[in-house]
């Protein structure tokens, strides 16, 4: 029980003289003592010493009932308990220093004209002044505790905000997951039924390609070198499903590898130019990936030369949804400052851009 005691004591007299308390009783009493001192008689010394335990005294009463009794009447507000314990405290301490500072004088301090003076001006000026003290520093401490609190809302704000942008953020991801799967799965199930040869070495490409892929889904961020092994890879397997209706490359510098992006970001551009481009075309065509970095900001191009968008098409519209998926993904992870732009190139295809800031990841 004594140990508990020693631990709190210190923070309780930390709180109570607390060096910006101090500091603004050490300035009352300095203007106190200078009322006084124009009419003044005995030591300058007492004069000083009698003025500041006064002051102390009132501190410690106001810190005193700030937290003691713990509950207080419902009609009795703390606030004005604490000013009336330092008006109160106020002639009871200037009686004990008097009281212990005339110890032995004859006659005895209240029988002396010239110390009753200078105990009542001392009361008076004392019982004038505290009080509003001690409000001005409710007041102080009522709007730091708001500031605090607003401070506080704003931080649980943000990071609500935070949770929410991330577990959209991973809604959406989850979302691309199955939509790039299906596809997928749906052009090796296209081989089996043919009874292509070419079934067996494209499915054990996917399944090598999966093992690699899905455990990357769930990652809040990837570096556009891991998102180039997956198209690359992705591509591969897409080349062994049609080598005569598709060719592609890869291009890439060490920098633009580096930098950091939303997982399946190229794939989603490579895979609906694939099923949107390559596919419908009976010619196949030729898929171009090249990602670059200027200026301090990244852009990553996908361009097919497969069907392309009907003629008069605008936007998005016959591009399936995959892009829209993109943008918000985009949008979400990089904080608005992403733009995805498509384009028709001739004489046919699409080339489809993303420019991101360059941000690289950890090394």
């Amino acid at each position: 029980m004594i140990s508990v005691n020693n631990s709190i004591q210190p923070h309780w007299f930390a709180r109570v003289f607390h060096w910006r308390r101090v500091k603004v009783v050490l300035i009352a009493c300095a203007i106190l003592h200078l009322l006084i001192l124009t009419t003044w008689l005995s030591s300058y010394t007492a004069l000083v010493s009698r003025v500041l335990f006064i002051g102390l005294f009132a501190l410690l009463a106001f810190g005193i009932f700030e937290r003691w009794p713990a509950r207080l009447p419902a009609w009795l507000a703390r606030w004005a308990l604490q000013v009336a314990a330092v008006a109160i405290a106020i002639p009871i301490s200037t009686l004990l220093i008097y009281t212990i500072t005339t110890t032995g004088d004859q006659p005895p301090w209240w029988l002396n004209q010239n110390r009753l003076f200078g105990f009542s001006l001392m009361t008076f000026l004392g019982i004038l002044v505290s009080p509003w003290i001690a409000v001005a520093a409710l007041l102080r401490q009522i709007k730091d505790e708001a500031r605090k609190l607003a401070l506080t809302f704003e931080l649980e704000r943000s990071e609500f905000e935070r949770r929410a942008l991330d577990a959209r953020l991973r809604l959406l991801q989850a979302q691309v997951a199955p939509h790039f799967l299906f596809n997928t799965l749906a052009n090796v199930r296209e081989l089996v039924s043919t009874g292509s040869p070419r079934a067996a070495p494209v499915l054990e490409s996917l399944i090598a390609y999966l093992r690699a892929t899905v455990p990357r889904l769930d990652q809040p961020a990837s570096t556009l070198g891991q998102e180039l092994e997956l198209v690359r890879a992705y591509l591969t397997v897409m080349h062994m499903r049609m080598p005569d209706r598709l060719q592609f490359t890869v291009e890439a510098g060490d920098e633009a590898r580096a930098l950091v992006c939303p997982p399946m970001t190229l794939l989603t551009l490579v895979e609906n130019a694939m099923r949107h481009g390559i596919d419908p075309s009976e010619e196949g065509g030729r898929i171009d990936v090249r990602v670059t970095v200027t200026d301090g900001r990244g852009r990553a191009e996908v361009t097919d030369t497969g069907k392309g968008r009907a003629r008069g098409s605008e936007g998005e519209e016959g591009l399936g949804t995959g892009l829209a998926n993109l943008r918000e993904r985009l949008q979400l992870a990089l904080g608005g400052d992403a733009q995805v732009r498509l384009s028709d190139i001739q004489p046919h295809g699409v080339r489809a851009e993303i420019d991101f800031p360059a941000q690289k990841g950890a090394p």
